[in-house]
Order: structure tokens, then C-alpha cells, then sequence
């Protein structure tokens, strides 16, 4: 739960991040065991460039300190959404902080806003609409990829952040968001190989269909 909010002790199950050099940053799970390909639980130790560490020695250690690797050393952060954007498992192309920052500010976004994000694809604009709308808003995002759609789920719900969105799988395209988000949304963001298809359940979605309120 370590993107919830700060933190100053590693505990077991962290997502943390391993800073070797500003090019250099993995981001592991503080758990003393994994799971091997023959199903075995082994005793977790992480490879780098700089040797390895024996991961069951972060928990406890504080957020920011200097760990001993077998061949020199690193540092151990806790994530934010510009760390994960570089070290996140891609599963799809991804918007970095530039660009996410003017999405940000175009679409308005703060602490209570409703957001819908079409697609989730590997979750980097999404942590970062999280970041901006806790504690009280909520994150639609869809995905049409099954696969996707699991390990977003599984992603958010690790870091902390899973009582603020909700993951779907829908090609939005053919089936819009869901009758059920009609007229609740603040903004509207939409990542797609044909947005225009999409546009007119985006109206839909926001609130008074995207139209200022009436003087």
C-alpha cells in the first residue's frame, strides 16, 4: 500500500523502488518469498546491474535509505505516478509526465472530481488521475483487453488505491460506458485507436452532456 499516502518505514508487501542510477530503477514487491516456474517458494532475491539483494531485507528499512547490493548499492523510494511511469511492466504504449500533465490541467481534475478513462492499458495516466482526485473521487477506467483489465485490478488494489476506481473490461466503441455513468462524470478522457467513435457516450457521461450550466 505504499502509493496510498507517504510512508516512512518499508513494510512486507511494499511496492517500492529500487533508484540505481536516474536511467536505472526497477520497481519489486517487499515480500521475503516467490513463487518459482516449477510453483516453489524461494527465497526472493532480486538481480541488478549492481549484484543482487535479498529483497526480505527491505522490510523495516526507511523510505529513501542507501541498501548494500553484492556489487555496489541503490536506493529504496516510495513510488509516486512519475516513478511508476518509468518503471510500470508496459503492456501497451504509455503517455509519460509531459503530456499527462497538460491532460491533467485541460481536463480540471482535482480532489473529488469523477473521471472515465477509455483505455487503461498499462495504468500510467491512470495513477496519475488517482493521485489528483483522492481521497473523494472516483476513477472509471475501461479496457477491452481481458488480460489488461485483470492486472490493473490486481495492480490498484496492491498499491492501495482500489476504493477510488473501478476497472472494466467494454469496448466502448460498440457499447459506451453503461447507462449507469450517464450524467456523472467530470471529464472525460479517452486513449483509443477511433476516439470519434466513442465521443458521442463521452457526452453522455459528463455532467449536463459536457454543456456549461446555464447562467
Amino acid at each position: 500500500m505504499s502509493f496510498a499516502g507517504p510512508k516512512e518505514i518499508i513494510a512486507e508487501g511494499d511496492t517500492v523502488v529500487l533508484y540505481l542510477t536516474p536511467a536505472l530503477m526497477h520497481t519489486i514487491e517487499a515480500v521475503p518469498q516467490i513463487r518459482n516456474k516449477k510453483n516453489e517458494m524461494i527465497e526472493y532475491v532480486f538481480q541488478t546491474s549492481f549484484g543482487a539483494l535479498k529483497v526480505r531485507e527491505l522490510v523495516g528499512v526507511r523510505y529513501g535509505s542507501r541498501v548494500q547490493l553484492t556489487k555496489g548499492w541503490a536506493h529504496v523510494l516510495q513510488p509516486n505516478p512519475e516513478l511508476w511511469t518509468q518503471t510500470l511492466p508496459h503492456r501497451t504504449q504509455i503517455l509519460y509526465t509531459p503530456d499527462i500533465s497538460m491532460i491533467l490541467y485541460q481536463l480540471e481534475v482535482r480532489p473529488g472530481s469523477i473521471v472515465i478513462e477509455s483505455g487503461t492499458g498499462s495504468g500510467s495516466l491512470s495513477h496519475y488521475f488517482l493521485r489528483a482526485i483522492r481521497p473523494s473521487g472516483h476513477l472509471h477506467t475501461f479496457d477491452f483487453h481481458e488480460e489488461r483489465v485483470a492486472k490493473a485490478r490486481e495492480e490498484f488494489v496492491a498499491h492501495g488505491l482500489g476504493d477510488n476506481v473501478t476497472v472494466r473490461q467494454r469496448d466502448i466503441c460498440e457499447r459506451g460506458f453503461g447507462d449507469e455513468l450517464n450524467g456523472i462524470a467530470d471529464a472525460v478522457f479517452l486513449d483509443l485507436p477511433a476516439p470519434q467513435l466513442a465521443v458521442p457516450y463521452a457526452a453522455k457521461a459528463l455532467k449536463n452532456e459536457g454543456k456549461p450550466p446555464p447562467n
